[in-house]
């Protein structure tokens, strides 16, 4: 189970790469900012954990880089997760894609509306569909990506 393993994380991690650049492309596209989720998710996390981030600057910089390695951790976690559910298999694409990409999606939303972040209640069809896309893009990437890693095993559900 080793080597489901290893071809997990490069699974989630291409994935998650293919996220990162679907979000970028949006922001080229609409000329929109980043978000500042996964840097107040990063604080929030800080907070809860009593770890003390520095004086002001510093500790906004701690959270720059924080957030966007918590999405690239849950991006690599969840792909080991789904790793262990199929028992290193390999459901079909459609199936590992939107387990993969709608599993990432709920994981990252309701982290954020637990730690009080976001609320998706009060999110716009425009914000959906940017919090959709890049998520589907990552089941999608992190789907083949394991496929192509994991030999040719039948699949019995």
């Amino acid at each position: 189970m080793s080597g489901a393993l290893v071809d997990a994380m490069i699974a989630g991690a291409a994935g998650s790469t293919a996220l990162n650049m679907t979000t970028y492309l949006d922001m080229v596209a609409r000329a929109r900012p980043a978000s500042g989720t996964p840097d107040a998710a990063a604080g929030r996390l800080a907070d809860a954990a009593h770890v003390d981030l520095g004086p002001s600057e510093p500790a906004a910089n701690r959270r720059a880089g924080l957030g966007p390695l918590l999405g690239y951790g849950l991006g690599v976690g969840a792909a080991v997760g789904f790793a262990l559910l199929t028992r290193g298999r390999r459901p079909p694409l459609p199936v590992s894609a939107t387990v993969l990409g709608l599993g990432v999606m709920a994981l990252s939303d309701g982290g954020m509306t637990a730690l009080g972040v976001t609320d998706p209640r009060r999110w716009s069809r425009v914000d959906w569909l940017s919090d959709l896309v890049p998520h589907l893009v990552y089941g999608v990437v992190a789907a083949a990506t394991w496929n192509r890693l994991r030999p040719a095993t039948p699949w019995r559900g």
